[in-house]
């Protein structure tokens, strides 16, 4: 399992096709992806070594909650331009429901908990933008 936060983008079809198994009947994947909503582009910052550590145990989490096969979360940082991909978050079940439910939980408990910041260049200049509880 997979679990990272990198320069390097990441290529789900063969992501996919190497966690498949015969005793998962589900994937769920959820990539979130820099949107144009005014930006021209955003650049991620972590620290790295806490944001992995804190990945492994939203997925543990998930583990224990949800009766999952396989979780993979790869999440990037640095300059990033609209149109690339930032996160990918891939679970593996028995069934549809378990999938989606551990791929929500996954999502949700990064955003709320995982330090990673993300700057936001407009035309009209640069934010940091608050996570959520800031």
């Amino acid at each position: 399992m997979v679990v990272t936060v990198t320069h390097e983008d990441f290529d789900i079809n063969r992501l996919i096709e190497e966690k498949k198994s015969p005793e998962m009947g589900a994937m769920v994947s959820f990539i979130g992806v820099v949107r144009d909503d005014g930006i021209e582009r955003i650049e991620l910052e972590a620290h790295q070594e806490v944001a992995v550590e804190e990945l492994e145990v939203i997925r543990d989490e998930a583990f224990a909650l949800f009766p999952l096969k396989s979780v993979d979360i790869i999440h990037r940082i640095g300059d990033l331009n609209v149109g690339d991909n930032i996160v990918l978050i891939l679970v593996g079940a028995g069934h549809r429901q378990e999938a989606f439910e551990g791929c929500q939980y996954i999502i949700e408990r990064l955003k709320e908990r995982v330090p990673i910041w993300k700057k936001e260049y407009t035309k009209e200049g640069e934010r940091w933008v608050p996570g959520k509880g800031e």
